[in-house]
């Protein structure tokens, strides 16, 4: 067998419903390698937040923040960061109806307020703490992707009117990834296969969420995890066992990777 490239999410993929990564998937991704095959990550997460995720499991290779900040080998080969001043115009907006925004570089994250109960419950559920308050950190910095907290009945009136420059990608009840338009895993996957020169039928990837959609589509070697949401299931070409259901070794054993 050639040499394969395989990306796989984190939250809901590579980590179970407790934020626990399963005996089998760990199992799995070690024989990944030892077959010589690249192993990497593709998540909306910012790279501090997953250190021991990647030392764990040997991964070097990573696409985070949804595709904006892409490291190869623990070489950045891609970045793209948000429109400071539309941002900055959204924080303001943001700011008159007490709806927090967190502001994302490749080291750390600030809060624009010193606590909201909406960001400490979204950030609970990925098990991370509360961010620290600093409303001037996107000064002087390439911000790559912030967090905007409020409900969906509320949202529509940013994504209409930051259309031109920003997307947003809902992944809790009380919050949303703000992207620069047009960004995506796949974006940052294609950097990747682009810098190895590699095929896309060489290409394999696993996700669940919204933002797994556009790199489900990117190639025809996708699997979308049985507890991903009815778009990642659409938009995969195989949809695997639940992560708790050792989700993952099934779909590469599927996919004849294992």
């Amino acid at each position: 067998m050639n040499k394969k490239l395989i990306f796989f999410d984190i939250d809901g993929t590579l980590l179970d419903h407790e934020k626990e990564l399963p005996a089998s998937t760990e199992e799995a991704i070690e024989k990944l390698k030892q077959a010589g095959h690249h192993v990497a990550i593709a998540t909306g997460r910012g790279p501090f937040m997953f250190p021991d995720l990647r030392k764990k499991l040997g991964i070097s290779t990573y696409v985070s923040f949804n595709g904006q900040y892409v490291v190869l080998d623990e070489q950045p080969i891609h970045k793209t960061v948000l429109d400071k001043k539309e941002l900055i115009r959204l924080t303001e907006e943001a700011v008159k109806t007490d709806h927090p925004v967190v502001f994302m570089d490749h080291k750390d994250m600030k809060a624009n307020i010193p606590f909201h109960d909406h960001i400490q419950s979204s950030m609970g559920s990925l098990m991370y703490g509360h961010p620290d308050y600093d409303p001037s950190y996107l000064d002087g910095r390439d911000i790559y992707q912030s967090l905007l907290f409020c409900t969906a009945e509320e949202e529509m009136k940013y994504v209409k009117e930051f259309a031109n420059a920003f997307d947003f990608i809902r992944w809790h009840e009380f919050s949303m990834d703000v992207l620069p338009k047009g960004g995506s895993k796949a974006e940052g996957i294609e950097a990747i296969v682009t810098k190895l020169a590699m095929k896309k039928e060489d290409v394999y990837v696993f996700g669940d969420g919204p933002n797994d959609i556009e790199m489900l589509e990117f190639t025809p070697n996708s699997v979308a995890m049985g507890n991903a949401v009815p778009a990642a299931k659409e938009a995969a070409s195989f949809v695997s066992k639940d992560v708790d259901d050792d989700g993952i070794a099934y779909g590469l054993k599927h996919m004849g990777l294992l």
